[in-house]
C-alpha cells in the first residue's frame, strides 16, 4: 500500500511534465504574430515601458511566436480613433480613452464621475473588476483585455486662478473627458475639444485656459510651461482600456489565446498602470515649482489620504450619488 502511494507523486508530476511538453510543442507549431501596439502619447511616457513589458512576457510566454512592437504618438491614427483602430485591426492593441467619445459608452462613463477616486493603485484594480461584467456588452466590438485609470486630476490654468467652481465661469477649458465636460458646461465654462498631448500648444495660442491633469503630466506634456495657477486637490479621474483587435484574437490557436487571456486580467491592469500612478504622486507638486508658478488649494475641504478635497467642488455638479451602487473605490 505505501509503495502505492508513493508512486502517485512521481504519476503526477510525470503526467504535469507531460503536459507542458506538449503545450510547448503546440506552440512551436502555432503561427508567429507580429502584434502593433498603438498608442497617442509621447515614447518617454510611462505606457510606453508598461507596453513594452507587457508585450515581452506575452512573447516569453508564448515561446516567441507572440512578438509585439509599440507604436506610440499616434502614428497609426489620432487619439480619439483608437477604440475604431482595435475594432476595425488598423492596430492589434489600443489604448483607449472612452470618454474622447461622449454618450458611445455610457457604463464606464461612471467612473469618471468626481470624487470617486482617491489614489490610482485602489483604483485601477476596483474599476477593472467592475466593468468587467459589462465591457463584453458595451463595448462587444473588441477583445476586451482590462481598464485603468489616472491619479486623480485637478485644476492647471494660465491666466486665472481657480479656487471655487464660480472662477469656471466663462473660461475656456480643455475637459479630460465627457463628464467633466457637461461639469463645465453646468458652470459657465466652455470645452475646447484636444487630446491630451495636444493641450500644451491649444493652451499656448489661447484657444484653452485651464485643464484637468494629473500632476505628473504636467512636466510629462509641458504643460508647466504654457501654466501659472495649480489648485492641489484631487478632484476626478478618467478612464483608460487596452483593448486587441477580435480579428487578430480569433486567428490564434487555443494555446495562443491562453496566453493572452492570462495577460487580460486585473492583476495585469496593476503591472501595466501602476508605474504611472506612482510618478504621477512622485513628481508634482512636491518638486520645486516653476518661476511664478502658483499652487492653491480650496479654502474649504476635508482630508483624504492626506490630500485636500474641496466641498465647495462636491456639490457644484455631477456627484457620485449617481453612481452605481457595485462601485466602490478603495481610497
Amino acid at each position: 500500500m505505501s509503495a502505492h502511494r508513493a508512486k502517485r507523486p512521481i504519476t503526477l508530476i510525470a503526467a504535469a511534465a507531460a503536459l507542458s511538453v506538449a503545450t510547448s510543442a503546440a506552440l512551436a507549431q502555432d503561427k508567429t504574430f507580429e502584434l502593433k501596439l498603438s498608442h497617442w502619447v509621447p515614447p518617454t511616457h510611462p505606457l510606453q515601458k508598461a507596453m513594452e513589458e507587457w508585450g515581452a512576457s506575452i512573447e516569453k510566454a508564448s515561446n516567441g511566436t507572440i512578438k509585439s512592437k509599440v507604436f506610440p504618438s499616434q502614428q497609426l491614427g489620432k487619439a480619439f480613433d483608437h477604440y475604431d483602430m482595435a475594432r476595425d485591426g488598423i492596430a492589434d492593441l489600443t489604448y483607449v480613452n472612452p470618454g474622447y467619445q461622449p454618450g458611445r459608452f455610457p457604463i464606464i462613463s461612471a467612473g469618471e464621475l468626481p470624487f470617486l477616486v482617491g489614489d490610482a493603485k485602489g483604483g485601477i484594480r476596483a474599476i477593472d473588476a467592475w466593468y468587467r461584467k459589462y465591457a463584453p456588452s458595451e463595448m462587444k466590438d473588441v477583445k476586451y483585455c482590462f481598464s485603468f485609470i489616472l491619479d486623480p486630476l485637478t485644476w492647471h490654468s494660465s491666466k486665472k486662478k481657480i479656487v471655487v467652481p464660480a472662477d469656471i465661469k466663462g473660461m475656456k477649458v480643455r475637459p479630460s473627458q465627457a463628464t467633466v465636460a457637461a461639469w463645465v458646461t453646468l458652470l459657465g465654462g466652455t470645452n475646447v475639444q484636444a487630446s491630451a498631448t495636444e493641450v500644451r500648444d491649444v493652451m499656448e495660442k489661447g484657444v484653452a485656459e485651464a485643464v484637468t491633469f494629473p500632476w505628473g503630466s504636467v512636466p510629462l506634456l509641458g504643460v508647466d510651461k504654457v501654466t501659472k495657477y495649480h489648485m492641489d486637490a484631487p478632484l476626478h479621474t478618467v478612464t483608460f482600456q487596452w483593448l486587441m483587435s477580435p480579428r487578430t484574437y480569433t486567428a490564434m490557436s487555443a494555446a495562443q489565446k491562453k496566453v493572452i487571456d492570462d495577460h487580460c486580467t486585473t492583476e495585469w491592469a496593476g503591472k501595466f498602470a501602476d508605474p504611472w500612478g506612482i510618478s504621477s504622486t512622485r513628481v508634482w507638486p512636491r518638486s520645486k515649482p516653476s518661476p511664478g508658478m502658483r499652487s492653491t488649494r480650496s479654502p474649504t475641504r476635508s482630508s483624504t489620504n492626506g490630500r485636500s478635497r474641496p466641498s465647495h467642488w462636491r456639490s457644484s455638479g455631477p456627484t457620485t450619488s449617481a453612481r452605481p451602487a457595485a462601485i466602490r473605490m478603495p481610497s
